[in-house]
């Protein structure tokens, strides 16, 4: 009944952490691609090979729902995954799903004609290969109708984040809000469109404004899951037990998990 919870890095930590508190009984199996980290410097090509050899690696540990908590594969890989190299019986789903759920208050399920929403206009917070793919835009597109996204690539800041230097991040994000505020003055709404920035989400509404709805994923793909896997059980694959396993040093990356956290994580090679 295990799922797997894919990340290039430590980010996907965050919607491990949701999903393992919402789901207490269901095995997880993160992997993380630390050995070729970070993903968002990447071209979608090699994203994609990286991405499918993970996946693989994933379902030899039961896992025959795959979650991509990484932005950056979600916007360069999934949807050619999707319809060109996945067999029957398995399933690998993105992150921005959920957001998009959130920000336009319809199901994905829902198939009608994109419509007015109430929010107008989207900071959108990223890596610069999210932001150079547009998906999250371009999903967004199917939903609804005249919305102004305004994205900014967010560069250096997972670097920061997993090197533990607060300091060096905070500064980071307080120059990129400053600079999306500069083409967008009065954003209604953020997403902060990366598993990693969850952990600086206090800073992005400081840097925002009280006003401005901040959109973060980890609960928002728990809940998701929640929903899909009560609907599609089949679904839950045959593993059984709960792992974390790195493409790089386990020690080292162990180590960082557990300061990225601030709980304990022991990690095994993958």
């Amino acid at each position: 009944m295990a799922v797997g919870v894919f990340d290039s890095g430590l980010g996907g930590l965050t919607v491990h952490q949701a999903i393992a508190a919402r789901m207490p009984g269901l095995p997880l199996v993160y992997l993380g691609d630390n050995a070729n980290a970070p993903y968002g410097t990447r071209t979608p090509d090699d994203i994609f090979r990286l991405t499918c050899a993970a996946t693989e690696r994933l379902w030899e540990e039961g896992c025959d729902l795959v979650i991509l908590a990484c932005n950056t594969a979600s916007a360069a890989a999934l949807r050619r995954m999707q319809e060109s190299w996945l067999p029957e019986g398995k399933r690998v789903l993105g992150v921005f799903v959920p957001l998009i759920e959130a920000l336009t208050e319809r199901q994905w399920g829902d198939n009608s004609p994109p419509r007015e929403v109430a929010v107008k206009h989207v900071a959108l917070f990223a890596t610069p290969a999210t932001v150079a793919s547009r998906a999250f835009q371009r999903e967004l597109a199917f939903r609804a109708i005249g919305v102004d996204v305004e994205a900014q690539p967010c560069g250096g800041l997972v670097d920061a984040i997993e090197d533990g230097d607060e300091i060096l991040a905070e500064a980071l994000v307080r120059s990129h809000v400053e600079a999306l505020k500069r083409r967008m003055p009065h954003p209604q709404a953020a997403v902060l469109g990366c598993t990693h920035y969850p952990l600086m989400a206090r800073v992005f509404q400081d840097a925002l404004g009280k006003d401005v709805k901040v959109f973060s994923q980890a609960d928002l793909v728990a809940a998701s899951l929640q929903d899909y896997l009560a609907r599609r059980p089949a679904f839950r694959g045959p593993g059984e037990q709960s792992l974390f396993l790195t493409s790089g040093d386990p020690v080292r990356v162990g180590s960082k998990a557990t300061q990225f956290l601030r709980a304990p994580i022991t990690f095994e090679a993958a």
